[in-house]
């Protein structure tokens, strides 16, 4: 499995300059680099956990007094990797869930709180664009599995105060699962 790293600036300029630095500091992926709502900016890497750590530590360092949040995840779920890069291959739709949070770094923590918990899968890890700098997590799966995979990443947000709500809609319409996606 993979580490994910993330920081998220509330500077565009001292995040770009980090993102070079990031990936100049360890053998790390870079896969998100860019501003987001209200004017932050958010970069994502992943690698082995040394290559992570030793990149966000460098970040952090050219941010200083711009990093908002931080997030090292070492063993990031497949899945979690998946959707932070814009994919998901979601061929079964069930109950959804839904999980909004205030802080990037949060949602993909518990998102891969979430999908680790049991058998769900991911749709979405939507960071911060046209969202008011908002993040959010859908997901699906049996409704006892949905609940089970919103109290786990619940557990992980509510340690750092960033969830804002959440919900499981037991039997959503063919008509939303398409709009989602």
């Amino acid at each position: 499995m993979k580490t994910i790293g993330m920081l998220e600036f509330t500077s565009i300029c001292r995040g770009i300059e980090a993102t070079d630095v990031m990936v100049k500091a360890g053998d790390v992926e870079l896969v998100e680099s860019k501003s987001t709502c209200p004017g932050k900016y958010m970069v994502l890497v992943t690698g082995d956990v040394g290559a992570v750590k030793s990149a966000v530590a460098a970040g952090e360092d050219v941010g200083k007094g711009y990093v908002v949040d931080r997030l090292v995840l070492a063993n990031a779920h497949p899945q979690t990797i998946k959707c932070v890069q814009g994919i998901s291959q979601v061929k079964f739709f069930d109950a959804l869930g839904v999980m909004e949070f205030f802080s990037l770094t949060s949602a993909v923590s518990a998102a891969d709180a979430a999908v680790k918990s049991g058998l769900v899968e991911l749709i979405e890890i939507r960071l911060g664009m046209a969202i008011g700098g908002k993040a959010f997590v859908t997901l699906t799966g049996d409704v006892g599995s949905v609940k089970a995979a919103i109290d786990a990443g619940r557990r992980v947000s509510i340690k750092e105060g960033l969830l804002l709500e959440s919900v499981v809609i037991p039997s959503p319409t063919r008509e939303l699962y398409d709009k989602l996606l």
